[in-house]
């Protein structure tokens, strides 16, 4: 009898979903609203899992269509997740009320594993500590100079020939494999002063690259799932993709700590620091703690190693399909061809605008989610709760025809730029509560003038050269997905072709 009573509660627990599953899948058959159907318990819970693939898309119409662009999303057990691409919510999130809103600890959690307590994966006073810290370093004109000096090397040495092979024996190319090992071997050197030569001729497969690969695919895979339980149950027992998450996240902290190890031998054996990487920084400014250096190097390889390789793999996808955006850049790269490398990049207005507006369709960043720490109300109106996730959307903020106008949907730079009277492009930026691909307030990007320069040396140093043609059958559209960054799915196939002429 006690059984019986026991399993009763188990059965209807379990027959509700199920009912409101068979409910949901009736109601396909039915022309959907755009925004989610809600049902008792469970909220939203089926319409969030099944669309888990297309997230940002899913999310994007839903505020699209939203006259505030702020939509509450009920989940399991009445909790509360805010979605918003109000830009007078952002401001409120992420500056006016910015204590209120920390990463909190969902997020925390399930990247303390790989990021520890790193600048990207702290709260209060720890963050407050390595964010002083790290704009300090940042902020200094020799980690410039280092950082040019390390993007130039890699454009010349290494991504030119590969580009130049390519186009001598008609390869197809991943470009954005290229890229992101170009990223990688670049943030590798100025966060560690290591090489790991992913960009080589032979495109190598590299045992650290391939393991922060594994673990940033892995890590992103517990935060898009709805439900937290099921990859902590795999993380206790320690099986299935969190076994391979133990296994990646230990050869990356393995790896990371011999280099700081190694790193700081050298500067032990030395009687000055010549070194200009930020470990050797960080490690000369008195802070020797291992894990403490080792958690906030492997974040800084985490913002710079997919952002701007996302963000570029958006890019020349934009300007092959829009010839006339491409013909403007090279003429702007001809004018400044002779200027020296850090005048150059400044000067590339027109580029500048065609990278600024390809982030505002293609983010590389595209959410982000912050946890309400006490009640408070949105400029819109809309309530938050204690607890409450609340997200941004800057790819769905760069959707918006309230900001960006009725022609949103176009890939136009000049909405960035303006003509003085002697015809002159001048670059008009937007704030960065409109436009927060970069973050804004107190956590904006410390990385942000790098990420330019590094993006802008590369267009120019390929461009000048090359010619990116996607090998790809005719219609073919590219699928944004969304991890912790944005990739375009399945890769960018191109073939490289040689400028006969510079013009």
């Amino acid at each position: 009898m006690f059984i019986q009573l026991l399993t009763l509660p188990i059965i209807f627990f379990l027959t509700i979903p199920l009912f409101f599953f068979i409910l949901n899948k009736n109601s396909k058959s039915q022309k959907s609203d755009v925004l989610p159907k809600r049902y008792p318990i469970i909220g939203s819970y089926f319409a969030v899992k099944s669309n888990l693939s297309n997230r940002v898309q899913w999310i994007t119409q839903i505020l699209q269509n939203c006259p505030s662009a702020t939509y509450t999303l009920h989940l399991v057990f009445g909790y509360r997740w805010i979605l918003t691409a109000n830009p007078d919510n952002v401001h409120h999130i992420l500056k006016t009320n910015f204590n209120n809103y920390p990463k909190g600890y969902f997020f925390i959690s399930v990247f303390f594993d790989f990021l520890g307590n790193g600048i990207f994966n702290a709260d209060g006073e720890s963050w407050k500590f390595e964010r002083q810290l790290s704009s300090h370093e940042f902020n200094t004109k020799s980690l410039r100079k280092f950082v040019e000096t390390v993007v130039d090397t890699e454009l010349h040495d290494r991504l030119v020939p590969v580009l130049s092979d390519a186009a001598s024996d008609e390869t197809v190319l991943d470009l954005q494999d290229v890229l992101q090992r170009f990223a990688f071997d670049n943030v590798c050197k100025i966060a560690f002063g290591h090489d790991p030569a992913c960009l080589l001729p032979c495109l190598p497969q590299t045992q650290f690259a391939d393991a922060f690969e594994e673990a940033t695919q892995l890590s992103s895979g517990r935060f898009r799932d709805p439900l937290s339980a099921p990859w902590r149950i795999k993380r206790f027992f320690n099986i299935g993709s969190e076994r391979k998450l133990k296994m990646a996240i230990a050869q990356v902290r393995d790896f990371a700590k011999k280099i700081v190890r190694e790193k700081k031998q050298e500067l032990a054996d030395k009687s000055s620091l010549k070194s200009v990487d930020l470990l050797s920084r960080f490690l000369s400014s008195g802070h020797s703690d291992e894990n403490f250096v080792t958690d906030i190097v492997i974040s800084f390889i985490l913002a710079g190693r997919d952002t701007t390789s996302a963000a570029l793999t958006w890019f020349f996808w934009l300007i092959y399909e829009h010839p006339e955006v491409e013909k403007e850049i090279l003429k702007e790269i001809k004018e400044k061809s002779d200027t020296p490398v850090y005048e150059e990049v400044k000067d590339m207005v027109y580029v500048h605008a065609s990278l600024c507006e390809s982030m505002r369709l293609y983010p590389p960043v595209p959410t982000d989610g912050k946890l309400a720490v006490e009640d408070a109300v949105l400029p819109d109106g809309t309530e938050v709760k204690r607890g409450n996730m609340v997200t941004y959307a800057p790819y769905a903020m760069g959707r918006m025809e309230k900001i960006w106008g009725t022609d949103w949907a176009e890939f136009k730079p000049e909405r960035w730029l303006e003509r003085d009277e002697a015809g002159k492009w001048s670059f008009v930026g937007r704030d960065p509560y409109t436009y927060p691909v970069f973050n804004a307030g107190p956590r904006i990007c410390l990385g942000k003038e790098m990420a330019f320069l590094q993006m802008k040396r590369l267009v120019a140093g390929v461009l000048r050269r090359f010619k990116l043609v996607p090998a790809v059958e005719q219609g073919f559209q590219p699928v944004f997905v969304a991890h912790l960054t944005a990739k375009m799915k399945g890769g960018f196939p191109i073939r490289v072709e040689e400028r006969e002429e510079f013009d």
